[in-house]
């Protein structure tokens, strides 16, 4: 078995079968939180697959062979717990919080539901009605509704462009083997990672883990190559019975690991990073064009995304619009002041130290960083990398990145 201690308190370990287990020790809490990450999600379904990873994620709280969905559920509520999971489009996470004492019974449930899920034939067909529900839920929130057709416009082409609860035609043709097949396909160890954050001994977890999971064979990874089309530049404009007009001007953005992703933070940060924010303070306080107007930025393995969102009245589109672009504009033909770019960073680094009081985020930061990154990326050097950027290091991405030709716009206007 491969281990090494990368800092204090933070700690890794490798069964044979390729399992990794990475735990952070808090002393100061009497939580802990507990995540099976598997590497696997909407990106990587073939298309007759598209929403079966979403799809398994529900249906893994259905039952196992010794557990039902009643006793999965009261398993971690009965001690004050509580036990939820979430599918993206490169991984799935299925976790648990609770006080430290019950990590054993946090990681017996969670193990349980990832290795002897049942799959009953009647709750596949009754959740088969729950997730296209959901679908319908989604279309009817209309920011969701504009995202998703956004998504899919600019990663055209690609499986990144797929949603990932899929689609009505895929999910209803679903059967228990589709399932099983698919769990065989991506739920191996080398795609298994446990993260635990709280008051927890690494070497505790790493037994328990081993004695639940040691029995899974290792098997070779056999990504399929997924290059990315050329961006074709054509902007989307939809109709729907609301109120207000949603619009969204972005682009392909960066991946996680891309050399520039400090300096698109802050440029993030200083544009739509909260209320003090250049567009909140110009768009709605100068000129109160919106309720809410925001920048959003989401990072792949091997792309990303990123944008400005606004809703607005229909008459006021061609001025946000301007008074967007006249920002971007500005990022590329001035340096941020000073004052103002300290501020963006003691922004930044207040919020990922406040996110250190949750033992929830420290465990998804934990497997993120591994995912990633191979490694656990320590604050210290996260705000060294943030201090590091300087305003004409943001002048200069922006004027490459801020590229009028490389944007795409979607609006979702109100039916006639």
């Amino acid at each position: 078995m491969q281990d090494f201690k990368e800092i204090d308190f933070v700690n890794k370990s490798t069964l044979p079968n390729g399992i990794r287990i990475v735990t952070e020790h808090i002393d100061s809490v009497k939580s802990v939180s507990v995540g099976i990450w598997v590497k696997t999600g909407g990106r990587h379904e073939r298309a007759k697959q598209a929403g079966i990873t979403h799809f398994l994620e529900h249906m893994l709280f259905k039952g196992t062979d010794k557990r039902s969905s009643y006793d999965i559920a009261l398993s971690m509520e009965s001690v004050g717990g509580y036990l939820n999971a979430f599918t993206s489009s490169e991984y799935t996470c299925y976790y648990a919080r609770c006080v430290n004492t019950q990590l054993h019974r946090a990681l017996d449930v969670l193990s349980d539901m990832v290795l002897n899920p049942s799959f009953p034939e009647e709750e596949v067909q009754k959740e088969k009605k729950v997730v296209i529900e959901e679908m319908k839920m989604y279309r009817d929130s209309p920011d969701d509704y504009l995202f998703e057709e956004f998504n899919s416009k600019i990663f055209d082409g690609h499986e990144l462009g797929r949603p990932v609860l899929g689609y009505e035609d895929t999910v209803s043709d679903f059967s228990r083997q589709d399932l099983y097949d698919y769990m065989s396909d991506r739920y191996y160890p080398g795609n298994l990672l446990i993260s635990v954050a709280g008051n927890v001994d690494h070497e505790n977890v790493v037994k328990e883990v081993k004695d639940y999971f040691e029995k899974l064979e290792a098997k070779n990874p056999k990504e399929d190559e997924q290059p990315l089309p050329a961006f074709k530049k054509e902007d989307l404009k939809l109709t729907k019975a609301i109120e207000q007009t949603h619009y969204i001007y972005g682009r392909r953005g960066l991946n996680f690991d891309h050399d520039d992703k400090y300096r698109l933070l802050l440029a993030n940060t200083v544009l739509g990073g909260g209320m003090s924010s250049r567009l909140h303070q110009n768009v709605r306080e100068k000129y109160g064009y919106c309720y809410s107007i925001q920048t959003f930025n989401q990072s792949y393995t091997d792309t990303g995304m990123w944008g400005v969102y606004v809703g607005t009245d229909k008459e006021y589109v061609d001025h946000v619009r301007e008074l967007i672009k006249k920002e971007l504009k500005q990022m590329q033909e001035e340096p941020v002041p000073k004052k103002e770019l300290d501020e963006a960073k003691a922004q930044l680094k207040g919020k990922l130290l406040l996110s250190q009081e949750s033992t929830s985020n420290r465990m998804m930061r934990l497997a993120k960083s591994e995912l990633y990154f191979g490694r656990f990326v320590t604050l210290d050097e996260l705000v060294e990398n943030i201090d590091s950027v300087s305003a004409e290091d943001i002048q200069n991405f922006a004027k490459e990145f801020f590229n009028d030709e490389d944007f795409m716009e979607a609006i979702l206007l109100p039916e006639e």
